[in-house]
């Protein structure tokens, strides 16, 4: 029947947490892991309850009730007061959207149960008002019995109206039972309202002494957590001058790698050197031959100098002896053309004598 009435109208996944009911304060985990948290309705009672099993066990069994709140103690946890299982039920979720999620639907479950109440409560009234009028009507008709005589007297006497009466008599007096039936029934919820109150009441001044150890304990907290803040803070200093160390080694890195790259080429360089060391005997002797060659050819060059400068100076003698000859040279000519004249002349004086002849 249960099954029938209840049904999930909200699920989700969190870890479920209890609360130490030696120490009130430490937090003791109901699941190992994970697990399913659902709302359920019971359309029966109008009632709502949060639910949640882990394999056969149930850990957790909560009926909301309009004093309940969910208080949200981090981002990601959040925790309310059952006083009927008297403890404390915590939530871990994976992410702050689930559990804003989860703190809206408390919300919304807690203002339907609620309004449940209050319907409930006029209820009761109404039936207390009824049962009321229906004592109230009960006198009169039994006045009404005592002055017109007995039911077998009317009954004697005969009469429509008498059976009228006697009808609606009888109809009063079912009214009167079934209504002292759900007074009874009423007075017994009330007393368990009541006693439901009393507890919650218990359950609320529990809650507040709670509430003000997890006060004590969130200062704690955020005290510890300004100094988390500031061991982080003074950690991500240490995280930059790493990464500036990790820089700057990075940078000696490839520095270092230049200069392998530099000592393998001057080995290189090395190697040819040596290379070529080995012939510098072969040089050195190859050297000295042209040494001796060189001077041999500067040997050879200075008697060379030497003699052209002794056929400079003939060379010189013989122009000076060309300049006398062709001075004499043309005093010869000169003489000779002398000469050539005066026989010209003499061959035509001979001619003249010839024809004088």
């Amino acid at each position: 029947m249960s099954a029938i009435r209840e049904q999930p109208i909200f699920t989700t996944r969190a870890h479920v947490f209890q609360i130490d009911p030696s120490t009130k304060k430490n937090w003791v985990p109901a699941s190992k892991q994970a697990v399913t948290v659902s709302y359920f309705y019971d359309s029966t009672r109008s009632s709502y309850r949060i639910i949640s099993v882990d394999g056969a066990k149930v850990i957790i069994n909560s009926t909301i009730t309009p004093n309940m709140t969910f208080t949200k103690t981090s981002q990601k946890f959040g925790q309310w007061a059952d006083s009927r299982a008297n403890t404390v039920f915590g939530l871990g979720f994976s992410s702050e959207q689930q559990l804003t999620k989860f703190a809206e639907k408390f919300q919304e479950v807690k203002e339907a149960a609620k309004l449940a109440r209050d319907r409930s409560q006029e209820k009761i009234e109404t039936s207390s008002n009824h049962s009321q009028e229906s004592g109230r009507e009960t006198p009169s008709s039994t006045r009404a019995s005592s002055v017109n005589g007995t039911d077998d007297e009317k009954a004697s006497h005969g009469g429509p109206a008498d059976a009228h009466l006697k009808s609606e008599n009888d109809k009063l007096k079912i009214a009167l039972a079934q209504s002292s039936s759900n007074v009874k029934k009423w007075e017994t919820e009330l007393q368990t309202l009541r006693e439901s109150n009393a507890r919650l009441t218990s359950a609320l001044q529990e809650s507040a002494a709670s509430i003000e150890h997890w006060k004590k304990q969130f200062l704690a907290c955020k005290e510890e957590n300004d100094q988390l803040r500031n061991k982080i803070e003074e950690l991500e200093e240490q995280c930059n001058e790493i990464n500036k160390e990790k820089e700057r080694n990075a940078q000696l890195s490839r520095r270092l790698q230049e200069l392998e790259t530099e000592l393998q080429d001057k080995e290189l360089e090395l190697e040819e050197l040596r290379k070529q060391g080995e012939i510098i005997p072969q040089l050195m002797s190859e050297c000295e031959s042209v040494s001796q060659q060189l001077q041999a050819a500067e040997k050879k060059n200075k008697d060379l100098e030497e003699k052209v400068v002794t056929l400079r100076t003939e060379v010189e003698e013989s122009k000076h002896r060309q300049t006398n000859l062709k001075t004499e040279l043309k005093n010869f000519l000169d003489v000779l053309d002398g000469k050539i004249d005066e026989l010209h002349d003499f061959r035509q004086g001979l001619s003249k004598l010839g024809v004088d002849n």
